[in-house]
Formats: structure tokens, C-alpha cells, sequence
């Protein structure tokens, strides 16, 4: 496990289960690397046990939940998988804690299914893959607070739709608030357009 002996909260904690969605959460890791060290991503699991993505990769966990230090987390990253509809009841309960804290929350796809089972979704604005999704949890309230669009903040928890993986990463780097503002825009035009030119000058501003 990663040390975070010299500064709390650094750690990006990704979830990691066995069928998550590989495109959700690359940009979003790639984009805690520009952060130069002041965030970091760790990876875990409800053990550490290898996990199998959707896309036939073998990921091991640095830690399981039970041993990561709270205090040491800037975020906690839910990535979409097959399996939210229920169980993982241990890091929801962490998502649910961390909100009470003011740590930010980032859910994409089936993690924002997670989510509407905590509640978390029922008094903020969120969006997910469609309306109908979020619904498919008997505990969620927050119809009336769904958005159709490609990501959603609203008081530290970061929603977004399975097909908008950059507009998700470049929401929850705003949050994490680690990278300037002008260096985040020019990564999210580099990659939204293609355009070289925005190559540049992210190589100018971030060189």
C-alpha cells in the first residue's frame, strides 16, 4: 500500500470489483497523474483478492477497505460494474461516511446505482445512464433531482453517465482541485477534440 506519511489526505481510492468497467475510470487516473504528486490513486477491494474487469483484465487491490485510513483519503471512485444492484455494503457504507465528512464521492454508471441505495441521491442534484437506472434501487427518492446530462457535483458527490468517462474524470479533478484550472481545460480539449494545438499548450502550461 502506498505510503501517506507525508500528507493526509492524498489517496484517490479506486474501487475495484470484479466486472468494472475499464473505459469509466482511465482518464480519470491518468488525470490524477498530472496532479505531480499532490494526489495519488490507490486501488481497493473488499479483500485483496484479484478482481476481473469487464474487459478480461486481472486487477489486484493495494488494500482491501478495512485497511485504508480513513483520514488519508481525498476521494473515494465508484466505477460502473454488473453487480451494484446489490452487496457492497462495506464501501457504500464508507461513500456514506466520507459524505459526511465532506470528502468527495465520485459514482459513475452502476456506482451511482450503489449510491441511490445508500440514499445519498435523494436530496442532490445527480445523473447516471438514463432516468430509469437509478430507479431500479427500491430505496431511491431522487427522481425529482435527476439530470440528463454527462456528469453532475452537487455538495461532494460526483455522478456521471457511463458514456461521458472524460466529462466524469474532469469533474472530479475540479473537486480534488489539484490541478490549475487552465491545465485541466486544456487536457479536457486535447482529449474531447483531438486538436493538436491544444497539445501544446497543455505541454506550455503544464511543461
Amino acid at each position: 500500500m502506498p505510503s501517506t506519511s507525508d500528507a493526509r489526505a492524498r489517496l484517490v481510492a479506486l474501487y475495484a470489483t470484479d466486472t468494472m468497467s475499464d473505459w469509466e475510470y482511465g482518464h480519470l487516473v491518468a488525470g490524477v497523474g498530472m496532479s505531480h504528486g499532490a494526489h495519488q490513486v490507490i486501488v481497493v477491494g473488499e479483500t485483496r483478492d484479484d478482481v476481473r474487469t469487464a474487459g478480461g483484465l486481472t486487477v489486484r487491490p493495494d488494500a482491501a477497505l478495512d485497511e485504508v485510513a480513513v483520514d488519508d483519503l481525498a476521494m473515494l471512485v465508484l466505477p460502473g460494474a454488473a453487480t451494484w444492484a446489490s452487496g457492497h455494503d462495506a464501501v457504500l457504507a464508507l461513500a456514506r461516511r466520507l459524505e459526511r465528512t465532506g470528502v468527495p464521492v465520485a459514482a459513475i454508471c452502476g456506482g451511482t446505482l450503489g449510491l441511490a441505495r445508500t440514499g445519498m441521491l435523494d436530496d442532490r442534484r445527480h445523473t447516471s445512464n438514463a432516468a430509469e437506472y437509478p430507479a431500479f434501487a427500491a430505496e431511491y427518492r431522487g427522481a425529482d433531482r435527476y439530470e440528463q446530462v454527462p456528469a453532475v457535483a452537487d455538495r461532494g458527490v460526483i455522478t456521471a453517465s457511463a458514456m461521458a468517462p472524460l466529462e466524469f474524470a474532469r469533474t472530479a479533478l475540479e473537486a480534488l482541485g489539484s490541478i490549475r484550472p487552465d491545465v485541466l481545460e486544456a487536457w479536457y480539449l486535447l482529449h474531447s477534440t483531438g486538436d493538436p494545438t491544444h497539445f501544446a499548450e497543455l505541454s506550455r502550461l503544464d511543461g
